[in-house]
């Protein structure tokens, strides 16, 4: 048990990162799994445990600050279900070196999105016809990227929300934690059925999660945005670049 007990304080500080940036904490748990040597399906499925946690944490917190629009929120977490499911069969015939070029992949796109998001004004939502069922195909996919990779859909969500539907962003990253609570719920059941997590490692991760989703969601009324952006971004690439080379050393 001991040698596993670094996974706490790595599901704290991904829990911290994850709720700040509404896009879950697996983009830091999962590549440090990985680099320790974590199968890819153990990565993702224990992951998605502490995703589930922090995302409870995160949304009770963002409630009481009333900045989660809950009927928006559990449309777009039912709509992803489906996409979970698929998500966690992939992951169980996935390749070790496949795993980690598809993920440096996320997380380049997830650095970008990162560091370009701005704050977005009020304007009445978008909620047509057209735009659900848009919805409905962006969360299909979204739950499939949560699951197969264990990092829930953010990446996904939260520019759904802000220019497709019109959320602010001060309300589409708590909203995301909601969603996010329904694609890892869905995903972690669907890998745990297979088999795949190890539940002292992802008990420990959850339970650092936690904390960290509750002290993310009030962090983020008051720590510098500009600031954190940054840190993230390069901790995203770093962890991308890392898993490219050893993607490549496998192959080579």
């Amino acid at each position: 048990m001991y040698e596993n007990l670094w996974l706490i304080p790595l599901g704290f500080a991904a829990g911290v990162l994850g709720s700040i940036v509404g896009l879950g904490g697996g983009i830091i748990a999962v590549p440090a799994m990985t680099f320790a040597g974590f199968p890819p399906s153990l990565a993702a499925s224990n992951s998605l445990f502490a995703a589930f946690s922090n995302s409870v944490a995160s949304t009770v917190s963002y409630a009481r600050q009333k900045r989660v629009e809950f009927g928006i929120g559990i449309k777009l977490g039912l709509m992803c279900i489906p996409g979970t499911v698929l998500g966690a069969l992939v992951s169980d015939v996935m390749t070790p070196v496949s795993f980690q070029i598809l993920f440096a992949l996320v997380l380049i796109a997830s650095a970008v999105y990162i560091f370009v998001k701005r704050a977005v004004d009020e304007k009445p939502y978008n909620q047509t016809v057209l735009m659900m069922v848009i919805s409905a195909g962006a969360s299909l996919f979204a739950g499939m990227i949560s699951s197969l990779f264990g990092i829930g859909g953010g990446i996904i969500f939260v520019p759904l929300m802000v220019i497709g539907i019109g959320i602010p962003m001060r309300k589409a990253a708590p909203t995301a934690q909601l969603v996010l609570m329904f694609a890892s719920l869905s995903g972690l059941l669907v890998h745990s059925a297979l088999g795949h997590p190890d539940y002292l490692q992802a008990f420990l991760l959850a339970i650092g999660a936690f904390g960290g989703g509750l002290l993310g969601a009030r962090l983020s009324l008051e720590i510098k945005e500009r600031k954190l952006k940054i840190l993230v971004t390069i901790v995203l690439l770093v962890a991308a670049v890392k898993l490219v080379i050893d993607s490549m050393e496998a192959l080579f």
